[in-house]
């Protein structure tokens, strides 16, 4: 069944609290500007350009959601609980941080239908979490993530790659403990230094690098093998294109890229045609039967792929369009040897292939 859904973008007037990449002022109060009446408008918006069969979810975006005024809350939720009950709407989802869910604020949320709640954790590391100002430590993630959990509303982990003080190291051990508490789902995101924020006060006195692109694609890829082996459902990579998320606009620096998470798995792509291509001797070419979809993939950005295999391998790349699996590659090599694959194990073998 077709997934969609609509999203509502519940800017906060005020925070709980300021952590270093992010330009939400702290006022007195915490609040919005967004009304029931909004959400009533855009979800009537929507609906009529939705399949009929499809399954729809209501999404509260933008902030950390339970940090809002309660009567805020119900009175937003209590407008998405209408669609749900009269069973237009599947699912409600919402994001927040780690503390601010307790079993009060979790029952409320069930008694609106809130059926998937995505905790803001972005590091489990200690030393990444106090220099991003965050405000709590790891023990209140996994606390929160439980509570969750045991209140059968689905949990969904958000991580940042390239924080202050960040490495390859601890975003992988991140990765690690997110596995470790079992999500429905996780979203990945490059770190970007963000106008009128602490993060860009450090920027300008030189007192933190971002990640470029390539470390943060080189870091994503191996938390991407991570999460794929152990079944964990990775919603999205990389900050989706607005008309502020833009170099030069509302960000200043960083590893931005409007196509984040096809340069990361084009690039895990490369990396296990690489090891096929020395494991096998080929010394020729290497043609790939696959669905359209993957073709793009597959070749790399700015046939990137392709010039990679030509130059450092001797071995030329090319493409077929098939009416196969998007899941599923056919490796021709030398124009003998025949590997049919899925992802799947083409993910359990980078596991392997980055030591993780």
């Amino acid at each position: 069944m077709k997934k969609r859904i609509i999203p509502i973008f519940v800017p906060h007037q005020g925070c709980p609290h300021d952590c270093i990449f992010c330009n939400q002022k702290k006022i007195t109060g915490v609040s919005t500007n967004v009304t029931s009446l909004d959400v009533k408008n855009i979800i009537e918006e929507y609906l009529p350009t939705i399949d009929k069969d499809a399954q729809i979810e209501i999404a509260f975006f933008g902030g950390s959601f339970t940090a809002i005024d309660i009567d805020i809350q119900k009175s937003l939720l209590s407008v998405a609980k209408e669609y749900v009950d009269k069973g237009l709407i599947q699912d409600i989802r919402m994001s927040t941080r780690p503390d601010c869910i307790d079993e009060g604020i979790l029952n409320m949320l069930k008694e609106y239908k809130v059926s998937i709640i995505e905790l803001g954790v972005q590091s489990l590391d200690e030393t990444v979490l106090v220099d991003s100002i965050r405000g709590h430590n790891a023990d209140v993630v996994s606390q929160s993530a439980k509570l969750i959990q045991n209140s059968g509303i689905k949990l969904g982990l958000q991580m940042m790659v390239g924080l202050p003080s960040d490495s390859e190291y601890k975003c992988i051990k991140t990765a690690k403990k997110f596995i470790e508490l079992n999500p429905e789902c996780v979203r990945i995101y490059p770190t970007l230094v963000v106008k009128e924020t602490g993060l860009e006060k450090l920027l300008d006195e030189n007192e933190y690098k971002p990640f470029t692109l390539d470390e943060s694609i080189k870091i994503v890829k191996k938390l991407l093998a991570l999460f794929y082996v152990n079944n964990i459902n990775v919603i999205r990579v990389g900050l989706q294109a607005t008309d502020d998320i833009q170099v030069g606009k509302a960000v200043v620096a960083g590893p931005y890229h409007p196509a984040f998470r096809e340069l990361v798995e084009s690039e895990m792509i490369r990396d296990y045609l690489d090891y096929i291509i020395r494991k096998n001797k080929v010394t020729s070419n290497i043609l790939i039967n696959c669905n359209k979809k993957n073709i793009s993939k597959i070749i790399g950005n700015k046939k990137s792929n392709s010039v990679y295999m030509k130059n450092k391998l001797g071995v030329t790349l090319k493409t077929q369009e098939d009416d196969i699996n998007i899941d599923k590659l056919e490796i021709i090599l030398d124009n003998e040897n025949i590997i049919a694959i899925n992802m799947k194990d083409m993910y359990k073998d980078l596991y392997n292939i980055y030591n993780l």
